[in-house]
């Protein structure tokens, strides 16, 4: 059994070869029908289909060897009068051979004689005929090996592309994941420290989390059920309510059918982190966090909106850099390159006014 990667190549060879056949026959059945007179002898369209063969059998059968001498030359880089000198030789080398097949086979059937005068009398046009024959079959050889090399440029264009978005997604969770496991290290081993009992019980919260981590972060591309995430984040809201306590308020909505919706992991969890972190924690009373997932036929709708201090936005571009512009520059780009652009993303925030940030992904 011939390996994988040399299965593409036969079919499209088996199509240029189909074509070159059909359009073989077409030039036949063009040339039987010119030589026809259909209104005083319809019976010499059977003649005509002779003469196209003895006249055309010869091109038809010399002209597969153009594909190779055309894919020599285009494979070696030369000049252009270098090259089309190669080409004025292999169209005299075609020429003379359809001159010699033609000989040949009348000298076969009817003899010397008729084969003499058949040199004599076809020597110019068949002369041109094989010059001007060479031409097409080199520009439609020469088209299909452009067409050929162009594919596979844009083949490989096209994996390297994706390769450099896969190890981009990658190297983006990368920064996202362990952002979020220093972050509830340090709210657990506070914990400790107040409550131990709770703190085992924070544990086992944080080690389903883990699990999640593991299971959905493995490839660049994965996806899960919004049901899946938002689990993952209870979990987490969870250990920081033990570390805030009532300062720390969730209020959700979320529609039915947004909970089969799939999307990559860890998408709200970042905003989530940034809202408790930059919006409620630093606030002496706390504040409230509204997580809101619903449908639309074209997409998945997200908002994660904190009431906490709030921030200028977009930052002045002298402003110094903030945990939370790093991470949600961080998921935007996420989001652009796993949906091709597709997604939407809309940031909203004043100083007062708390952060809010909306979502839109596509539905599949």
């Amino acid at each position: 059994m011939p390996p994988a990667h040399a299965l593409p190549q036969r079919r499209p060879f088996r199509r240029l070869w189909l074509a070159y056949a059909l359009l073989c026959l077409m030039c036949w059945l063009l040339y039987a029908v010119a030589g026809t007179d259909w209104q005083r002898d319809a019976g010499r369209f059977w003649f005509g289909l002779y003469e196209a063969t003895w006249n055309l059998g010869p091109a038809f059968l010399l002209g597969p060897l153009a594909w190779p001498w055309t894919r020599a030359l285009q494979q070696r880089p030369r000049r252009l009068a270098v090259r089309l000198g190669w080409h004025a030789l292999g169209a005299v080398v075609f020429a003379a051979l359809w001159q010699g097949l033609d000989v040949a086979t009348a000298w076969l059937f009817f003899g010397a004689a008729h084969a003499s005068a058949t040199f004599e009398q076809g020597l110019v046009w068949r002369g041109a005929w094989g010059l001007f024959v060479y031409g097409v079959l080199v520009f439609g050889f020469g088209g299909v090996l452009n067409a050929q090399r162009a594919h596979s440029a844009a083949l490989k264009a096209a994996q390297t592309e994706a390769a450099l978005v896969r190890a981009e997604l990658s190297a983006i969770s990368g920064k996202l994941n362990p952002h979020f496991l220093f972050n509830t290290l340090n709210s657990l081993l506070m914990l400790v420290r107040r409550d131990p009992a709770r703190a085992e019980s924070a544990l086992l919260g944080f080690s389903r989390m883990m699990r999640y981590v593991l299971d959905s972060t493995r490839l660049p591309d994965a996806r899960v059920s919004l049901r899946e995430e938002l689990g993952f984040v209870r979990d987490y809201l969870a250990l920081e309510q033990l570390r805030l306590g009532p300062r720390l308020r969730v209020e959700w909505d979320i529609a039915p059918e947004a909970e089969d919706e799939a999307l990559p992991p860890l998408s709200l969890q970042p905003l989530v982190e940034n809202a408790v972190g930059h919006g409620i924690a630093p606030q002496v009373d706390g504040g409230l966090l509204t997580i809101r997932a619903q449908c639309s036929p074209q997409a998945l709708h997200l908002r994660v909106q904190d009431d906490g201090a709030g921030c200028e936005w977009p930052r002045p571009s002298d402003a110094s850099p903030t945990g939370r512009g790093i991470g949600l520059s961080a998921l935007q780009r996420r989001f652009e390159l796993d949906y091709d652009g597709r997604a939407g993303w809309a940031v909203s925030s004043a100083p007062g006014q708390g952060f809010t940030v909306d979502i839109h992904l596509p539905r599949s």
